[in-house]
């Protein structure tokens, strides 16, 4: 409760009110406690938890069960380690799974240098160069779509193959992004709160998000990264995704050379926490399929 408090007064400082309160939390996959009795508390784990260092920052990582080495990536500023927990649980049990915590989120440190998706490959291959010498598969949601991307077409020969849900093609100031933290503190103060109790740095939540907004309003995901990614790729979204439109979803799957493309129907951003058997039934025909 003290990091709670203490971040609510450096908001109120720099932010102003106004907004009406929601009565349900604005994202359903934000809670992180498990809803079943023994359910594994993913980014919150000790036993299976372990750090690396980048030079500006310790990373935060999970491991999981044993096999052909597979990476998950969650979402950006609101995402953390949990909403992934169903591929998390469907995929050890064949897989070993390496599911990171990505700067400022969870347990992980911001650093000292501005958001990149130069960065964000930089520290999934500080993560992956830790726990394997293996080639990796990658899911990624969202920003760990971006990062997915990236690091495929920086380090073609340590992907085997990767799946990217809800992040298509991303110029700058697609969409205008702007961070409200008082707003965030209004639709879900018990996630909030559970999340800044996880954070080393609560007290730069602020400069996340600022960070953050700023990645989104300057970064190009464009066909000159895109085409240099040679493993196979599917690439998969909701229909009614407002975070990534068909529009962008359709483009980055043309641009990718070796690519497939899956569209669940009346999803949304979070498609595979509304529908997960539909996204699990896409994604394991590609995962099994020989890579060519």
């Amino acid at each position: 409760m003290k990091h709670l408090l203490f971040s609510l007064g450096l908001l109120i400082s720099f932010s102003s009110f106004g907004q009406t309160p929601i009565a349900k939390p604005m994202r359903h996959f934000m809670q992180q406690n498990p809803s079943s009795a023994g359910a594994i508390s993913y980014g919150n784990n000790p036993s299976a938890g372990r750090y690396v260092n980048v030079g500006d920052a310790q990373i935060y990582y999970e491991v999981y069960g044993t096999g052909d080495p597979i990476l998950i990536l969650h979402g950006g500023l609101l995402g953390s380690t949990f909403e992934m927990h169903q591929f998390i649980d469907s995929l050890s049990q064949s897989f070993q799974v390496i599911a990171i915590s990505t700067r400022g989120h969870g347990k992980s440190e911001l650093g000292t240098q501005p958001l990149s998706v130069e960065q964000k490959a930089g520290d999934i291959m500080a993560v992956v160069n830790a726990v394997t010498d293996e080639c990796v598969s990658i899911i990624g949601f969202s920003d760990g779509g971006f990062g997915g991307y990236m690091f495929a077409s920086l380090y073609p020969e340590r992907v085997k193959k990767l799946i990217v849900i809800g992040a298509g093609e991303q110029t700058p100031k697609l969409r205008k992004m702007e961070f409200n933290a008082v707003e965030l503190f209004q639709n879900d103060p018990a996630y909030m709160e559970q999340q800044l109790a996880l954070m080393p740095e609560p007290n730069r939540l602020m400069e996340l998000g600022n960070q953050i907004a700023d990645f989104y309003n300057s970064t190009s995901i464009s066909k000159d990264m895109l085409e240099k990614i040679q493993c196979p790729v599917l690439v998969m979204a909701g229909e009614k995704d407002r975070n990534a439109s068909m529009e962008t979803v359709i483009n980055a799957y043309r641009m990718i050379p070796n690519s497939q493309l899956s569209i669940i129907p009346n999803g949304s951003h979070g498609v595979f926490l509304e529908n997960f058997p539909a996204v699990w039934y896409s994604l394991v025909p590609f995962l099994k399929t020989k890579g060519e």
